[in-house]
């Protein structure tokens, strides 16, 4: 698009991690300006699950969350062989979800992102009914290879969307807000090993 920049028309599929059933189907189309602005990004998904099985499972995540007896604290997530803990996989969960928003800011028509590593996760206990977590997590970006350490304040609570604010060591910016606009689910992500835009 003349002035504007390039304007891409993308059909795909998308997958349950946590089951590796067919997810659904989506049409987008992504515009990359000219300028440093994130993608202008239009989607439309048509879902295998409805709605009702996706909320059940984001309740089962909350729940996990919830029901831990003292604040969650985890370290390098998943571990050098790749492997997470059981108990952490709730927390990767949301890591993965929260870091999309950073990771579709960030990207480029050139620049692409993949989240490595949780480095760290610490839970807030609040008074609400929200979940809270700060991260460091690293992204590895393609094609230069850098790792790219960012922090990520995440606030969650089921039928609500994340709300994500960021701070990332390479940016010369504060603190970011890359919270959705939209519910959003972080069921289904649990066995994920690798989150890309």
């Amino acid at each position: 698009i003349p002035d504007s920049g390039h304007k891409y028309y993308l059909q795909f599929t998308t997958e349950d991690y946590k089951s590796g059933e067919n997810a659904g189907s989506c049409l987008a189309t992504v515009l990359y300006p000219k300028t440093k602005s994130p993608p202008v990004v239009t989607i439309k998904c048509m879902h295998t699950k409805d709605q009702k099985q996706i909320e059940e499972e984001d309740n089962r995540l909350y729940q996990k969350i919830r029901h831990q007896t003292k604040p969650i604290i985890g370290n390098n997530i998943p571990d050098s062989y790749g492997n997470i803990e059981p108990a952490l996989e709730p927390v990767w969960a949301l890591a993965v979800a929260g870091s999309s928003y950073i990771m579709w800011e960030k990207s480029t028509e050139n620049l692409g992102y993949f989240m490595a590593q949780v480095k760290s996760v610490k839970q807030w206990i609040r008074k609400d009914d929200f979940t809270e977590f700060d991260y460091t997590v690293l992204l590895h970006e393609i094609p230069t290879q850098e790792i790219v350490s960012c922090h990520m304040r995440l606030t969650w609570l089921p039928g609500h969307p994340l709300k994500v604010k960021y701070f990332c060591a390479s940016d010369n910016q504060g603190l970011q807000d890359g919270s959705g606009m939209e519910s959003g689910s972080a069921a289904g992500i649990l066995n994920e090993r690798g989150a890309n835009f």
